[in-house]
């Protein structure tokens, strides 16, 4: 009977508030934190039932406010399985409340792949192309199709994919507390959360050092080659570990920005970075 009663703890009316919410994700979008707070907001209402103590739901509604970035098309399906999962972390004494961020982190990439091309790469197109040659015409029809053809499949995206990811959530993490495969499943969200940042890190962080040493242009090598040749991305790896390291100390985000800013300018004017 327990379990009926928590399980019901979150009703239909709360999974409809996230999806209300859900459209507020880029609303207080950021360069540090990206969807974080939007995230954040829409999962409020049901932290407020799960976590009834002050303490434990301004700890919960912290920990959403890790960076998250994700196609908003498919942004409740992660927000109501983070739902299921700080049901079962408010549950569970052993639970890691690391795993939850780690778990979205993980869906970010590949979650964003797929409704990336669907939506703005495949459907938009498509609805905007039919739409606006109607609409030059004159006729009606172009902004009731575009309407049809994008935002109709994007709602459903979001409604449909919320209450499935809620109730994979409940279900899948039910089964897997029961049969003692919670701790592997942590594990696994860990080395997939760090697995994605380590992509992150290659692919969104550039660095270009043009200081050049040796004489003439065939010995003539640059540090970026020299430092590639050491192992390729050690310069990214090692600003993204000086930045992890500098919060670690609690150094505020603003400086770090305005910090990056000056000293790019200050290394390209001295021709070491280009």
């Amino acid at each position: 009977m327990q379990e009926t009663k928590e399980t019901s703890l979150i009703t239909k009316k709360d999974l409809r508030s996230v999806f209300w919410r859900s459209f507020t994700m880029q609303s207080s979008w950021s360069f540090d934190k990206m969807m974080a707070y939007g995230f954040m907001y829409s999962i409020e209402k049901p932290l407020r039932k799960i976590y009834p103590k002050d303490d434990d739901y301004f700890e919960a509604l912290h920990r959403h406010t890790e960076t998250f970035n994700i196609t908003p098309h498919v942004s409740p399906f992660v927000i109501d399985l983070s739902v299921a999962m700080e049901q079962e972390c408010a549950k569970a004494d052993n639970f890691n409340k690391e795993s939850i961020n780690n778990l979205k982190v993980g869906l970010m990439g590949p979650l964003s792949g797929i409704f990336d091309s669907i939506f703005p790469g495949t459907l938009r197109i498509i609805a905007a192309g039919i739409g606006i040659s109607l609409a030059a015409q004159g006729n009606i029809l172009g902004p009731i199709l575009y309407a049809l053809i994008y935002c109709i499949p994007s709602y459903i995206c979001r409604f449909k994919g919320g209450q499935i990811g809620y109730r994979l959530g409940t279900g899948f993490l039910d089964k897997l507390q029961a049969s003692g495969l919670m701790d592997k499943l942590m594990l696994a969200a860990s080395i997939l959360g760090l697995l994605v940042i380590g992509g992150m890190t290659y692919t969104m962080v550039n660095t270009n050092f043009v200081l050049t040493f040796g004489a003439g242009t065939e010995s003539a090598m640059t540090l970026q080659t020299a430092l590639d040749s050491i192992m390729p991305g050690i310069a990214k790896l090692g600003f993204v570990g000086l930045f992890y390291w500098l919060l670690g100390k609690k150094v505020n985000t603003f400086v770090l920005i305005i910090g990056t800013i000056l000293g790019c300018i200050a290394l390209t004017a001295l021709g070491i970075m280009g």
